[in-house]
């Protein structure tokens, strides 16, 4: 029995528990609360792009020198993609003990996992270092495992602060908040390697510029704990040990009990997850490599490398920080749709609008192709897109994959179904985007396709699952 059941056990004095939960609401105030799960995504967000963005723009040369410039890209994205295989342990790991001790302490464990392995990157020797030819790549293998670690445990416990503390009717609105995080931390990541490519030199921003952002991550945390620790524990896993019902080992119970919505709802996060990454991550890549044989030479002697233009693969040929802008811009309208998408789930439901959302970035993935080969304004006009579609379909997830699990296995369900998502679908899709884009030879027509395909699977999910919106969160048990 856990420690929480022992001390709801027959000594407990009549109404404590009930004068317990009155407290925390009294505590847990609308501001605290969507402000502790907003500041909590938006450091995990920070940390995650800000490596996004260096295994596009600086790893593939810091920590693969000697590899061509495809394979290169390649390396990084795979290494990229080792977080999305440790977030499924981080949702098993922080999934039991949120949903055995509680969401509060098991947010702030998720926190610092991954903010210590962001901070350990920015010290990291390169591969140029004597010594560290082999040991650099391995570490940074071994710190991004930690951030997908961290991260694996970190969505699912913002996502139940905001929405098991929201009143009726709102828990699609209190949800949009952890997920703003997402936007708020691009912008911030990539507005400092902005500044930091703008005022320091190639060179400079090579040897030390880019471990700026991920020193400074340490600031991030240092706020976001100060906020979470003044929060008291949520309603709904107050009920649960007020009720005796935690699970001794809820990553079983939840297999047992709700593997339906445990495999629907890792399809239902595919989509947005395959488009999530084309946007950041794969775009970034795609919009700054040359457009033209000429300035990939430039490029190639620049680096002091010789140039083959047989393995050329023509990109769009923007300079890093014109690029980065454009991101930034469409990034404003994720930030912007997210929000919208909370009333809107409200209103219709978390489903249907789902369902709609899916529909739409299938069409987007048929004519991406055409958008980003249209001059700037089609680029501009695919990123803006993109994003919209992005803000409609990640903002109702904070509240709609937490209510498709019971209360006592609702910290691990949500968590695991999330992160297995991430797994099969972010994790390869910068990977394989980058892979179909060299084997087309310069169009991303078949990285629509992958986007197409993607939506497909996530329609089916939705069209087999159920709407969400009426249920009673805290009296909802497996």
């Amino acid at each position: 029995m856990s420690t929480e059941t022992q001390h709801n056990g027959p000594g407990a004095a009549p109404g404590a528990d009930s004068d317990a939960i009155a407290a925390t609401r009294k505590n847990n105030t609308r501001g605290k609360v969507l402000t502790a799960s907003m500041v909590g995504t938006t450091i995990e967000f920070f940390d995650f792009y800000a490596y996004a963005t260096a295994s596009s723009l600086v790893f593939p040369a810091l920590f693969f020198p000697n590899q061509t410039s495809t394979t290169q890209l390649l390396s990084s994205f795979a290494i990229f993609g080792v977080a999305f295989v440790a977030r499924p342990l981080g949702s098993i790991i922080f999934g039991h003990f949120g949903d055995r001790v509680g969401r509060k302490k098991t947010l702030i464990a998720s926190l610092l996992i991954m903010g210590i392995g962001t901070f350990l990157i920015g010290l990291l020797p390169t591969a140029s270092a004597p010594g560290w030819a082999v040991l650099a790549p391995a570490m940074l293998v071994l710190l991004r495992f930690c951030q997908g670690v961290g991260l694996g445990g970190e969505w699912s416990g913002a996502a139940l602060l905001a929405t098991e503390n929201a009143p009726k009717g709102k828990r699609a609105i209190w949800g949009t908040f952890p997920q703003l995080g997402a936007p708020v931390g691009f912008i911030i990541a990539n507005l400092l390697f902005i500044g930091l490519n703008s005022w320091t030199s190639p060179e400079a921003f090579l040897a030390w510029g880019w471990r700026i952002p991920f020193l400074l991550s340490a600031l991030l945390v240092a706020v976001g704990l100060y906020v979470r620790l003044s929060l008291m524990e949520t309603p709904a896993f107050q009920l649960v040990a007020q009720k005796q019902q935690i699970s001794k080992a809820p990553i079983g119970r939840v297999f047992a009990t709700s593997w339906k919505p445990l495999v629907l709802g890792t399809f239902i996060m595919l989509a947005t997850y395959v488009i999530f990454y084309f946007m950041t991550a794969f775009t970034l890549t795609y919009g700054t490599s040359p457009a033209t044989t000429d300035q990939a030479k430039s490029v190639a002697e620049a680096a002091g490398k010789d140039f083959d233009p047989a393995g050329f693969v023509a990109g769009l040929g923007y300079e890093k920080s014109e690029f980065l802008t454009y991101l930034i811009i469409g990034v404003v309208f994720f930030g912007i749709f997210t929000v919208v998408s909370g009333p809107l789930a409200e209103r219709l439901g978390r489903r249907k609008i789902l369902l709609g959302v899916t529909v739409l970035i299938a069409a987007y993935g048929l004519v991406v192709n055409t958008l980003f080969n249209a001059g700037t304004a089609g680029v501009v006009t695919g990123l803006i897109v993109g994003f919209i579609l992005m803000g409609l379909t990640f903002g109702p997830m904070a509240a709609y994959l937490p209510e498709l699990f019971p209360a006592n296995v609702r910290y691990t369900g949500s968590a695991v179904s999330y992160n297995m998502s991430s797994v099969i679908g972010a994790g390869p899709a910068p990977f394989a985007m980058v892979a179909l884009w060299q084997t087309e030879g310069g169009t991303i027509f078949w990285c629509g396709l992958y986007i197409v395909a993607a939506a497909i699977l996530t329609f089916v999910a939705l069209w087999l699952a159920k709407d969400t919106r009426d249920l009673d969160m805290e009296d909802q048990l497996s």
